[in-house]
């Protein structure tokens, strides 16, 4: 059933964009924060670590999709 509809590709690249915006978007978090810019009605700290972190997971993540995609892709 997978074949049919796709399914084990499909997760593949949602991995893939997830991993993709969790870098992207803590990656621009820690850039504006670099250049000393808030967004708009945030009272709360910036946490460098916790950017950190998220941007790892989202390298990881972005990582283990583009591999099982490519993967994928010469086994089957």
């Amino acid at each position: 059933m997978g074949d049919i509809l796709g399914l084990d590709s499909l997760f593949a690249q949602m991995i893939t964009a997830l991993g993709l915006a969790m870098l992207i978007g803590n990656g621009l978090a820690w850039w504006k924060n670099r250049r000393g810019q808030r967004p708009r009605g945030v009272e709360g700290e910036f946490r460098g670590g916790r950017v950190a972190f998220l941007a790892g997971v989202g390298l990881i993540l972005a990582v283990w999709g583009l591999a099982s995609i490519l993967t994928r892709g010469t086994t089957g």
